[in-house]
Order: C-alpha cells, then structure tokens, then sequence
C-alpha cells in the first residue's frame, strides 16, 4: 500500500480544509498520515475523528514563525524521521513553514518522495512590500525546483509561477481553492429567526459577521472602527474565531463605546447557522490567498463587504454582489455599511449573484482537478 503524509503547521488545516485530498488519496489505496503541531489548534481538531477517518497522526513541533529557527529544526528531523520510517512515498505540504521543511526534507533520502506543495497565497504579490519579493520570491523561486507539483489557489499567484518560470508549466495547477460545499452553505427559508434566538441576536437588528482568525492580517478593528462611527444602536457585529488579538479587540469595542453591539464568538463550528442569522458579511483582510470564509457566505447567499486584495479579487464584482473597499479606510468601511443597511433590495439583487459566483468555487471543480495531479504523481 502506498503512503501519504500530509504536513501543515496548523493542526486543525487538515480538518478544516483538506479532508476532500484525503479522502481521494484513500480511494486511490493510499495510507493517509497527517504530520502537524497539534499544540498550535487555530481550528478545531477532532483527533478521534481523523482515526476515525483513517488517518495516522504524527506530531510535530513545527511553528508559524520562521524566526523560531531551532524549533523548526527540530521538526526538520521529527518529519524526516517519520518519512524514513513509515516508508512515506508522497508529501503534501500546507503552509509557509510546512511548504518549506516539507520540501527540505526530502533531500538526500534513499527513496524517492514525491512532493505536492499547495501555495495559500505566496507573501510576495502585487502591492506587497518590497521585501517581501526581496526575501520571498527566491526562497519559493528555489524551493519550487525541488517540488513535483506546484499548486496555487488563485490565479495571481498561478501567473506569477508561470511567468518566472517556478516549474514546468504542467507542473503548475491553479485550483478555484480548497473547494465549499455549496449544499452544506446553502440557504433555508425560515432560518433566520430561529438562528438570531439561539445566538441571542435581536431581530430588528441589522448584523453584520466576520469569520476568521483574530490577528492584525484579518482586520476586524477597521468594522468596529466603521461601526463606531455610524453611531446606529441597530447595527451588530459578530466575529467566529480565536487568536491572539482576542483580549485586543474586546478592548477596542469598549473603547469605541460599541461593546453592546460586538460579541466575539469565539471558534466556530456552526458556521451555517451564523451565516443563516447574518445580513451582510464583513472581509476587510489585508492579505489573503484566497478567502474560503467569504466564499461559504457567497454559498449562503449574504453579500459581502471586503478589501481589494489578491484573494477577493478572485470573485468580488462591486455593486453585483457586494461592495469593494479599495481605499481601506474605517470611513469608507462606513459608507458600504450604511448602504447596505439602507437597501435591501440591493442585498436581495446580490444574493442571487453571490450564489451564482459560489457554484464557481464548488468542492466538485477543485476535486475533479486534486484527482488529475495524484492520478499522475511520478
């Protein structure tokens, strides 16, 4: 039986994101194990669900931050050491980190692993610093040369690995992401008020909701900030997630004098329901690959309000369905949040759009293409 390893430096990705790649790979005859650092759970990790499933779990002390040098090191050999003994024949790797120790660890092995590196945005792209190209795109530049499959998740990213020519153009796939399940996003009728009673939301309230980690890339502070200066006691923001601006942000809404109207809900796992108890979606990032969280509220029919990045760029059309703020500001993070609040019509007409844009980003495109890349692993 052949084996793969999948590698990510956040435990819960796996679980959250990649369960579609297992379970190919497993209907392909493959041996699944997951290599991760299960003591960095930004998602919720089920580790007698994965057994379940199958999978093998290895852990790994592999962290977010390059600059934990020895920490990473040591991982460096803890996944080698797991290669070498369960005989791995292929590695897919996630992440920064996991995308390179999972590629440096196949150097100078007696056996031949194939190495599969899905690229969730490369921290070199348009309007990134220039540092970021500096330091960056060589390190990825090189280590592509030394991957098997190349795989990116929006189509920036796809252009510049062609353009610079990080691989053989066959060995580069561009995937619509990690794939939504349309019909788990899908919305109800009848949803609403039932959804708004059990998360203790009003419903003469307009709620506006963000999902995603609380740290400074995902930007929540800009809609308390727009919020705050709307002044309209009708007007709630819910944000599903943890991390480590969590204490920050609670601080934030009080400052601002909003805390009545903010609930941090914490980690999710019902994102269905939230999305059914919600009239607009919030996605002010200043960074992203892609964006799945927006994507599973386009599924549930909510327009969305976002920031001009690489990942939204992939699928926001402003005015159609949703509003684009390019400048970033609070102010204009207000703006979008009035109209949307004042026309309803207009959130109707791009609820409709929203689901046409999301059937684009159905599991069944990203899985039909995932089947191709692991039929022809060579």
């Amino acid at each position: 039986m052949k084996k793969a390893l999948f590698l990510t430096t956040i435990s819960g990705f796996l679980q959250q994101f990649e369960m579609n790649d297992v379970k190919i790979l497993q209907e392909m005859g493959y041996e699944v194990h997951y290599a991760s650092n299960f003591h960095n759970p930004v998602y919720e990790v089920n580790k007698e669900e994965l057994r379940n499933k199958g999978i093998i779990l290895h852990q790994v002390g592999i962290q977010k931050s390059p600059k934990q040098i020895f920490k990473n090191l040591k991982a460096f050999f803890q996944v080698r050491k797991i290669i070498v003994k369960e005989k791995i024949d292929m590695i897919h790797c996630h992440n920064p980190m996991g995308g390179v120790i999972g590629r440096l660890v196949t150097l100078g092995l007696k056996k031949r692993v194939v190495v599969i590196y899905t690229a969730h945005g490369f921290h070199f792209y348009k309007g990134a610093p220039i540092i970021n190209w500096l330091i960056y795109f060589p390190v990825e530049w090189l280590l592509a040369k030394i991957t098997d499959w190349l795989i990116t998740i929006n189509k920036e990213d796809y252009t510049v690995a062609t353009k610079y020519r990080f691989k053989n153009i066959d060995r580069i796939e561009w995937i619509p992401g990690v794939g939504i399940l349309n019909n788990r996003f899908a919305p109800v009728d009848g949803r609403r008020d039932e959804a708004r009673r059990e998360l203790n939301i009003p419903n003469d309230v307009f709620f506006v909701l963000s999902v995603g980690e609380l740290n400074k890339n995902k930007n929540h502070k800009v809609i308390m900030q727009a919020i705050a200066k709307l002044e309209n006691p009708k007007i709630y923001y819910g944000i599903c997630g943890r991390g480590p601006m969590e204490a920050e942000l609670q601080d934030i809404a009080d400052e601002l004098c909003i805390a009545k109207q903010v609930t941090l809900f914490g980690f999710r796992n019902d994102i269905p329901r939230m999305l059914a108890a919600a009239d607009c979606f919030a996605f002010p990032s200043k960074r992203e690959g892609l964006g799945i969280a927006a994507l599973e509220a386009m599924a549930a029919g909510i327009p969305l309000i976002t920031s001009d990045c690489r990942g939204t760029r992939e699928y926001m059309k402003h005015g159609m369905n949703g509003l684009v703020c390019k400048s970033g500001t609070a102010e204009e993070y207000a703006n979008a949040i009035k109209k949307m609040y004042e026309q309803a019509d207009m959130r109707k007409k791009m609820s409709q759009k929203c689901l046409k844009t999301a059937e684009e980003f159905d599991v069944s495109v990203t899985d039909k293409i995932m089947r191709t890349v692991y039929r022809n692993l060579s």
